[in-house]
């Protein structure tokens, strides 16, 4: 196996396409295939199975793809240890919970483009687990969560903590209580959200019916709120986003507490500039809030 050969693997198996992969890697497609066939001859297994115009990856291939991502995930760091100039450069991926994406990071992502131009972003959102997992697997450098993590590969930076705002139309009355919740039906993002865990437990704390309906956007959610649908529990920061393009109250109560946000990377991976740029930055400007 040679390194040319996982990087191209990999590209393939992440298209799921040699004339995509083509594309990315300035490479003809017959190179790829040939180099592709070598090495399923070289291992004694397929790597992916042709479907359509396309290419499916086999249980070996996904094998194979969890070490190449490792592997030239470790071939990145070590170039950029023997880097002279430690001014941040190259790629950086980073993912976020969809609060964090929708709230706080904008301005973050913006100041960051601004002071490190040399570093190219790739940005994606997903479910806490989903962000774990791809940091521990080094398909992310790192990502910002709500929830912690106890992989023994994941290390954590506190962030801020997140205020929590309970929203409403005005319709729907003040909410101080969680008695004024009784017979609202509540739209919060599905099963494992932070969020969404706290109103769970305050409410059965205080024997309130729950009636959650869960809808994966918060768009959609402060959309349903503003109309008079229900109501919701969500991060100040969305809250702030918000309130202005719609008719929404909201009421911060000191019976739920402010989540704690946090950065989090692969311990293993310990050098990587632009990263621990973007950790800095991202630590000193949410404290501000």
């Amino acid at each position: 196996m040679e390194l040319s050969q996982l990087r191209m693997f990999k590209t393939v198996a992440d298209q799921g396409s040699i004339a995509k992969a083509s594309e990315i890697l300035h490479c003809v497609p017959s190179n790829i295939t040939n180099r592709m066939k070598l090495l399923e001859r070289e291992l004694g297994v397929a790597l992916f199975i042709r479907k359509g115009r396309g290419l499916v990856i086999t249980p070996s291939g996904e094998i194979l793809l969890g070490y190449a991502s490792k592997i030239l995930a470790f071939c990145q760091e070590a170039r950029r240890a023997l880097e002279s100039s430690s001014e941040p450069s190259g790629i950086l991926r980073i993912g976020a919970i969809e609060s964090a994406a929708t709230g706080r990071l904008p301005a973050v992502l913006s100041k960051f483009h601004h002071d490190y131009p040399a570093v190219q972003m790739q940005f994606s959102t997903g479910t806490w687990q989903q962000l774990v997992d791809d940091v521990a697997d080094h398909k992310l450098d790192g990502a910002i969560v709500a929830t912690k993590s106890e992989h023994s590969e994941i290390s954590h930076i506190d962030i801020h903590s997140e205020a929590q705002v309970l929203i409403a139309s005005p319709s729907a009355g003040k909410i101080s209580a969680p008695q004024d919740l009784k017979g609202k039906h509540i739209y919060m993002w599905p099963p494992g959200c932070p969020y969404r865990r706290s109103l769970e437990r305050w409410l059965n704390e205080h024997q309130v019916p729950i009636d959650i309906t869960s809808i994966a956007s918060y768009g959609t959610i402060l959309g349903c709120v503003s109309s008079g649908a229900g109501v919701s529990l969500v991060p100040a920061g969305v809250f702030e986003q918000f309130k202005m393009i719609g008719d929404i109250n909201g009421y911060k109560l000191n019976q739920l507490p402010p989540i704690q946000n946090y950065f989090i990377k692969n311990q293993k991976m310990e050098l990587h500039y632009a990263r621990d740029a973007f950790a800095t930055l991202l630590h000193d400007e949410t404290y501000k809030i």
